[in-house]
């Protein structure tokens, strides 16, 4: 538990906190099962994307235009 309040942190002690926030909720959702909304959603991709591989953008691509965007 912290003994200074959040925001008497620096900024880089927030970073950090953040960062161990982050990485314990990820650690919870990846052991969360898929709902079977999700499993439908990822099937009906996949199928889409098998039915037209030329309807995919390369994640390079995608990692280009978020970065030109933000």
């Amino acid at each position: 538990m912290m003994s200074t309040p959040f925001h008497e942190l620096s900024t880089a002690e927030k970073i950090l906190h953040v960062q161990d926030l982050w990485d314990q909720i990820a650690a919870e959702v990846a052991d969360q099962p898929l709902s079977e909304a999700m499993k439908a959603e990822l099937d009906r991709r996949l199928e889409a994307y098998r039915a037209d591989p030329s309807g995919g953008i390369p994640w390079e691509q995608v990692k280009a235009e978020m970065r030109r965007r933000h």
